[in-house]
């Protein structure tokens, strides 16, 4: 896997992506338009309020700077650091993600995350056979220099990370980095801070909710080459994570199980739509130098300016109409807005970020995006 290549950030860039990412209605996809209007973090911090305001709602004031220096202070005692997207240790494939996290917290072995990494994820409840098969797997995989990825829950993630951790894993996880969940996994988790690597997206302290673990694993496939699923019911979380290494181009495997078992439905449906069969572990390493395998090469996609000339009023008040009447509380794909929108792209594209930075659009994973609902 080649190391991603770009330039340094300079010490004022890198704080201002630190303060840009954690500033209100700034979401991944957002930080990345961002930088991309206005050509750096720094200048997008002068232009945020007004922008924000420009699309009807009140102005965002960046991020205070000792605010920042606090949660940099707490993650110091943790032992932990930041990551900023752009450093050059920022792992390549998951840079190469249109969501990309700004930011990471990490612990442990930062070198780890130059390896070729696989994802090894499944089912909570997982059976013993399931459990040992995982682990097995792991130590296998990790002992051929892979990276084993998972996140770090009961079941197979924490079996799959005990096979890997004197190989080498890394645990994703879902709240903050000093956040133990499960409670029972606290003994892994310091293992893996001493052995091996934590990430978190979220800011030190911070407990998970639901809806923070989709997010979570799509920096999962996002790390790796390919997901691997052991054990899965229908509509699992570890299908989620499947799914969204499908759309970033990861080859999907899965261990194939007893119809008569309902955590293995998930991974014989995988299988069925397409996955790669798996046994062993040299069925994945087979898997990975075939035919089918992803590109082992990751670079961020380049920034794409905006067009330098400055749009008139009138562009923009055509565009704000038309996407109104375009856009509803059902989610639609970005290109099929901009598609259908007399206006142009990047006009169009200003437009939507206005939106969003105001609280009347949201996006929705897949690239869509929908009307946020009125908080009345």
């Amino acid at each position: 896997m080649d190391r991603q290549a770009h330039v340094s950030l300079s010490a004022e860039e890198r704080l201002a992506r630190l303060r840009l990412a954690r500033c209100e209605r700034v979401g991944p996809v957002t930080f990345r338009q961002l930088l991309e209007h206005f050509g750096s973090a720094e200048k997008a911090l002068e232009g945020l309020p007004e922008l924000s305001q420009r699309g009807g709602g009140r102005p965002i004031r960046p991020y205070p700077v000792e605010k920042l220096e606090a949660e940099c202070a707490r993650l110091e005692k943790l032992g932990a650091s930041l990551l900023v997207f752009g450093d050059p240790d920022y792992p390549a494939p998951l840079a190469a993600v249109a969501d990309a996290p700004p930011s990471l917290s990490y612990c442990g072995e930062l070198s780890l995350l130059q390896r070729t990494a696989i994802a090894v994820v499944g089912a909570r409840n997982a059976s013993a056979n399931g459990r040992s098969l995982a682990r097995r797997l792991a130590r296998d995989l990790a002992a051929e220099g892979l990276l084993v990825v998972s996140g770090l829950a009961r079941g197979i993630d924490a079996a799959a990370h005990e096979g890997a951790l004197a190989g080498g894993t890394a645990a994703v996880l879902a709240g903050g980095i000093d956040y133990i969940y499960p409670a029972e996994n606290r003994e892994l988790h310091q293992a893996i801070a001493e052995q091996g690597v934590l990430l978190a997206e979220l800011p030190p302290g911070q407990q998970p909710q639901a809806r923070h673990f989709p997010r979570r694993n799509r920096i999962i496939s996002g790390l790796s080459l390919a997901v691997l699923v052991v054990e899965a019911a229908p509509r699992s979380g570890s299908l989620i994570t499947a799914r969204l290494g499908a759309e970033q181009g990861r080859e999907v495997l899965a261990v194939p199980g007893s119809p008569l078992d309902p955590r293995a439905r998930g991974c014989n449906e995988l299988l069925r739509n397409g996955a790669t069969l798996i046994q062993s572990a040299e069925d994945v390493l087979e898997a990975l130098d075939g035919p089918l395998a992803p590109k082992r090469s990751f670079s961020a996609p380049p920034l794409e300016p905006y067009e330098e000339r400055e749009a008139d009023e009138s562009e923009l008040e055509a565009a704000r109409r038309q996407l109104r009447e375009l856009l509803s509380p059902a989610a639609v794909p970005v290109d099929e807005v901009l598609r259908q929108c007399q206006v142009s792209t990047p006009v169009a594209r200003l437009v939507l970020l206005e939106m969003e930075l105001a609280g009347i659009l949201e996006r929705v994973p897949g690239n869509r995006v929908a009307l946020a609902p009125d908080p009345g």
